[in-house]
């Protein structure tokens, strides 16, 4: 009779040990899993949004489908650069205590294009300070976000312009405070 107390107080020492390791087994796969996740959706989606072949491919097909950007002998077109004057904005933040100053080259197709935005110069700069007012902290912070900024000015400026004018916009200055 000693010997089956005995035998009963082992048993449940032997599955409390077990109950542990499998405990212990489980939270390191969901913690596996979890890392997993963080690294596919967070660190993998900056690395394909910074890869410049990819951003090549999209603007070489932009081109490409409009039949714009090279010339008869399947050379590129020359563009134009032009520098639009700096920004300084204060953001939608509900303290407004933050701004945002940022410079702009967008790149233009030809001269007749570069001559169509000095003279819409007044609707670029209202179109712009707008767009860029009605941005928060939090939607300048990333990555992702500043390139779809660029996207914003880039279909506003076709607004203006007419499509197929603005090839591409080119920070170059860009502070929030």
């Amino acid at each position: 009779m000693a010997d089956k107390k005995k035998n009963e107080g082992e048993e449940p020492k032997r599955h409390v040990g077990k109950l542990k390791w499998i405990i212990l087994l489980v939270l390191l796969i969901a913690l596996g899993s979890g890392g997993f996740f963080a690294y596919q959706h967070f660190f993998m989606s900056t690395a394909k949004t910074q890869d410049p072949a990819t951003q090549g491919e999209t603007t070489a097909n932009t081109s490409a489908d409009t039949g714009e950007g090279t010339t008869a002998d399947g050379e590129p077109a020359p563009t134009q650069m032009f520098a639009l004057p700096a920004f300084v904005v204060n953001l939608a933040d509900p303290l407004g205590r933050r701004y945002l100053k940022i410079s702009l080259e967008i790149e233009l197709k030809d001269q007749a294009a570069v001559e169509t935005t000095t003279k819409a110069m007044p609707k670029i700069k209202d179109g712009l300070l707008l767009l860029l007012s009605s941005k928060a902290f939090a939607d300048l912070s990333s990555m992702e976000d500043k390139i779809v900024l660029k996207n914003e000015i880039m279909s506003r400026l076709g607004q203006i312009l007419g499509k197929g004018k603005v090839l591409n916009v080119y920070f170059t200055d860009f502070i929030v405070q």
